[in-house]
């Protein structure tokens, strides 16, 4: 029998690839091609359909890299073949196992009106069926010549990823441009044997189901005439009718299948391009959901629905007809399907604002569930974000990418840090590009954990990443899986259809708590530097312009910038979308990006100082603005005050034995001759920083190739070689007197770090600028430390989130790069330690036991090390090479309040400028602990102000809230600024409001001005 199954299956492959699937088309003639090349930049669609193009033929090579062609293609339906079905088959090229990763076109009627897109699995464009015979056909292609980044050789370096070095070669040779005859029952035959292939391969052996499906097949291949295909599909057919009919057991899985085209808002293709991208799959969809009346698609990511909307009218059109009706569903209420490990806690908050709010205004839609199938892992406060954006499940895949434990469900509730618990869902096909096929849904079946608890799961359907969508055999494909025997049951459903009915299904569904973290593509935290500073840098600053606006809007009747705001606010959310944030697109993308993170900058500095001068009037006295969340040198947050002189002195000595002392009465730091912190003393708590025999502030750098994926993945065989940066061309004091510089050199690079104590303050500040020109290597910044903690504290959205420092099991040991916001800290009861960072996110933290030299127990060291820049070669063979700045400050004695605070002062830098009058803050919290993260003037026009803060230490929390103008009333709201049911109104006492916070409890409070 083993003999039989395996004859069956290689001649089912070969006669399916050789002899059936060609006869699809029996018949063709060749099309007339004439092609225009665009200069520079895609043209609107009226310039292409008007161009004069140039005769070529089959065989022209064409498209370089990033072009764009517009071909013609004009000819006769021969009259011989009335009464048959006619297609255009048009292969730009294709190579047709990548699709989205090469050329495409989108096809126009001489009208200008949109047909559908052209890829290597749908080359083809309906003429008739049946046709009359003598039709004249005449068809428009905006072709792309975008080059394949990733080719046979996955991850090797290639300038093509940027059209300043991409070059002009020719990219592509046109493969076919004909009319052909479709044979529909030939293309049925197909389909058939594709459905029971699959599922006959993956059913167990001894499954008498296995075996009865093989038989069928064998004999369906008996009855093929391989030099008359056409001829006799129809009885190759009969012969499968038995078992395509035989319906699924009652107990059978259900799989909810909905059309998706995972697109990817910027990666191997620029931003530009992922608006063709998405006007391309809009227009299949359109015309498939006119085709297929079962068929449902759904489409995530506000940002591509207005690139239609805003670039591709036309298509918009066909978009909003098919809403309508119910079957084109917006998904996902997300601006982008972003990172949700590094966006701050306002951004992962606005990403569901501007997405759910554009869905509302444009279909009067609102989303239940993100859509996030493939983000790198998921921070620990996104449930609550999630449910006060008024949503309520989750869909993810990207977690079964994990190397090294397998996650044990696939429906689940999902714990954030608050306690907040979100319906959550990982399709068990493993892929969110999911085909259609038997094998993937009798392995969703095999492969779901939660089977006789539950019996649901999502398949969304269609090709992705490079765009494409759905395709007519899949669609057919899962019209034979509605209800076949050894098969889950398949049905297109939306997905609110389908998580209502799992979570109807699944009421006690098991609890993971804490971040859902992704075993791989760590990388991600460090990669394009650059990117991850005008990220962090656009956060922060829009804060600022949103809190003086807003404050001089209510003061001064100073023009709040609505529509200023809401659009960078859009262009940062679609930087964080998670291959640009992330740093794994190619050269081209973080290059614009550097720059739009300029423009930006000069945006919001301008509102910025606008509103300042407003509040502050004309004038000499000197003003200190504090926009952040906490008082400092006498400036209260969010106002702004003549400045207090600085408390006390640095002093900056010789050190015995060579080196520097520098002590501001707080801290005493001994910086040795090799510019390395060998002690950090915390002269109130008598207390050492720095591990004994150790240094800190310890430039380390390893090789960095990892074995895929080399701008996502760091492996952790990094780890086995280093070295050590204690070179140093200069220690020196600093320009002020009261620092220390040094300077290092190394390989290609060369290093400047600047060390002071800031008067006053328990703070180690560590200026350090990198020439960079390493290739793949891994630059870290070490803080050897004397402290024993089992866990430590990174800050992620609205609040905190603890890991482990010791390895005990595979999970713990999985998670050596992780992701932190501004902060981290380790604590033993009584005294801690924070490092906080101005731009970082990647970080690791281990622990040794020290050896003393006589038992052998000589204390713990914990090591916390910054991630600061890598080296990779793919997709930018040019990543992170040039000049970077960073800052972080050691906090030695700092309990988990300080890391907050000073956390945001690094990142928030006083503003000074003279004027008139002081600026009281206003909205003001009474608790340190009771953090404001935006202060600013309702979306809707009518002045309200809306105060958004969370409990950030971990713990209960009483605090008043203080209004600076006349309060008329108060209400809780979500995050789209409308009211919270159930929830009661905020008493107002004189501008008063006292609020109780659970730990973590985000509350968003709108006031209204009398």
């Amino acid at each position: 029998m083993h003999d039989d199954r395996t004859l069956v299956e290689a001649r089912l492959r070969r006669v399916l690839d050789e002899r059936i699937r060609p006869a699809v088309y029996p018949e063709s003639v060749p099309l007339d091609v004439a092609v225009w090349h665009a200069p520079g930049e895609p043209v609107p669609v009226a310039e292409g359909l008007a161009a004069e193009p140039e005769p070529v033929t089959v065989g022209t090579r064409w498209g370089a890299p990033w072009g764009t062609s517009w071909f013609r293609v004009t000819g006769t339906v021969p009259g011989q073949w009335a009464g048959r079905t006619v297609e255009a088959v048009l292969d730009l090229g294709f190579d047709e196992n990548m699709p989205g990763f090469q050329c495409e076109g989108l096809v126009y009627r001489p009208d200008g009106t949109p047909v559908k897109g052209l890829n290597p699995r749908t080359p083809w464009v309906r003429v008739g069926a049946p046709v009359e015979g003598g039709e004249e056909v005449r068809l428009h292609i905006e072709a792309a010549s975008n080059p394949v980044i990733m080719g046979p050789r996955p991850f090797a370096p290639t300038r093509l990823g940027d059209p300043e070095t991409a070059g002009g070669e020719p990219q592509y040779t046109l493969a076919r441009m004909d009319l052909a005859v479709f044979d529909e029952t030939v293309w049925q035959l197909v389909i058939d044997l594709e459905v029971l292939g699959g599922l006959m391969t993956e059913l167990p052996v001894d499954s008498p189901r296995r075996w009865e499906i093989l038989r069928a097949v064998d004999r369906a291949l008996d009855a093929v005439d391989l030099q008359d295909v056409g001829g006799t599909a129809g009885e190759a057919r009969a012969r499968l009718a038995g078992v395509l009919s035989a319906p699924a057991v009652p107990s059978a899985h259900r799989i909810g299948a909905v059309g998706h085209a995972h697109i990817d808002s910027a990666w191997l293709w620029p931003l530009r391009e992922t608006v063709r991208k998405v006007a391309r799959t809009a227009a299949n969809m359109t015309a498939l959901l006119e085709d297929e009346p079962d068929f449902v698609f759904a489409m995530s990511q506000a940002q591509q629905w207005a690139w239609v909307k805003e670039h591709r009218p036309e298509v918009w059109a066909r978009v909003r007809k098919a809403v309508a009706e119910g079957r084109f569903v917006p998904a996902g209420g997300m601006w982008v399907e972003s990172d949700t490990n590094m966006p701050g806690s306002e951004a992962m908050a606005r990403q569901f604002v501007h997405g759910k709010r554009f869905f509302l205004d444009e279909f009067g839609i609102e989303n239940e569930e993100a859509w996030l199938p493939d983000t790198f892992g998921f921070a620990a406060g996104l449930p609550q974000i999630i449910k006060a954006a008024g949503s309520k499940y989750l869909l993810t895949q990207k977690i079964s990418w994990s190397q090294t434990n397998t996650f044990p469900h696939h429906t689940f509730r999902w714990e954030g840090i608050d306690g907040t618990r979100i319906f959550t869902h990982f399709p068990p096909a493993d892929t969110y590009n999911c085909q259609m096929t038997g094998a993937e849904i009798a392995h969703a079946v095999r492969n779901f954990k939660d089977k006789g608890a539950a019996r649901r799961s999502l398949a969304p359907t269609g090709w992705g990443d490079g765009g494409g969508g759905t395709t007519r055999e899949m669609v057919a494909r899962a019209a034979r899986l509605r209800d076949l025997e050894g098969s889950a049951t398949v049905t297109w459903q939306t997905p609110r259809a389908f998580f209502a009915q799992a979570a109807a299904e699944y009421p006690d569904a098991p609890v993971w708590v804490g971040e859902l973290y992704l075993e791989l593509h760590r990388a991600t935290l460090t990669s394009q530097a650059q990117t991850k500073q005008g990220n962090r840098r656009s956060e922060h600053l829009l804060r600022e312009a949103e809190l003086w606006a807003a404050t001089a809007a209510v003061r001064t009747g100073f023009p709040y910038p609505h529509e200023e705001l809401d659009r960078i606010w859009k262009t940062v959310l679609l930087h964080q979308f998670h291959d640009i944030l992330p740093g794994s697109s190619i050269a081209w993308v973080h290059r614009e990006a550097r720059a739009t993170y300029a423009r930006i900058a000069g945006e919001l500095t301008g509102v910025i100082e606008a509103a300042q001068r407003a509040l502050a009037g004309e004038g000499e006295v000197p003003l200190v603005f504090n926009a952040a969340p906490h008082a400092r040198s006498g400036v209260p947050a969010g106002g702004a005050r003549t400045p207090a002189a600085p408390e006390g002195r640095t002093s900056l000595t010789a050190r015995p034995g060579g080196g520097h002392v520098l002590d501001n009465g707080l801290l005493r730091v001994e910086v040795d001759t090799r510019g390395l912190v060998v002690s950090a003393y915390d002269i109130g708590a008598g207390r050492e920083t720095v591990a004994p025999g150790r240094a800190a502030g310890l430039l380390q750098l390893h090789p960095d190739l990892p074995n895929m994926w080399d701008a996502w993945d760091v492996d952790a065989f990094y780890r086995h070689t280093g070295t050590d940066l204690t070179d140093a061309d200069e220690v020196v004091p600093g320009e002020d007197g009261a620092s220390v510089r040094v300077v290092r050199s190394f390989g290609a690079s060369r290093v400047t770090q600047v060390l002071s104590l800031p008067p006053g303050e328990r703070m180690l500040l560590l200026d350090t600028e990198v020439d960079w020109h390493e290739t793949e290597k891994f630059l870290k910044l070490a803080f050897p430390l004397d402290v024993h903690a089992e866990r430590y504290a990174s800050e992620t959205q609205f609040g905190h989130v603890h890991r482990p420092t010791h390895t005990n099991t595979s999970w713990e040991a999985a998670k050596f790069e992780a992701c932190n916001h501004r902060f981290v800290h380790l604590a033993e009861p009584g005294w801690g330690v924070a490092l906080v960072n101005d731009s970082t996110y990647g970080h690791d933290v281990t622990r040794t036991v020290r050896d003393d030299g006589a038992d052998g127990d000589g204390g713990t060291t914990t090591t916390v090390r910054a991630s600061l820049l890598r080296a990779p070669r793919f997709p930018d063979p040019e990543t992170d090479q040039g000049v970077h700045r960073f800052r972080h400050a050691l906090l030695p004695g700092a309990g988990i309040g300080d890391a907050v605070r000073e956390g945001w002062r690094i990142n928030l830098p006083q503003r000074r400028l003279t004027g008139a009058r002081e600026v009281a803050p206003l909205v003001a919290s009474d608790r340190d602990a009771v953090v404001i993260t935006a202060v600013k003037l309702a979306d809707d026009g009518s002045g309200d102000v809306v105060v958004r803060f969370h409990e950030a230490h971990g713990g209960r929390a009483r605090a008043t809230l203080t209004a600076g103008f006349a309060v008329a009333g108060a209400v809780v709201t979500d995050l789209l600024e409308r009211p919270l049911a159930g929830e009661p109104a905020p008493r107002v006492d004189g501008g008063r409001i006292a609020v109780r916070l659970r730990p973590f409890q985000l509350t968003t409070l709108r006031l209204r001005r009398a």
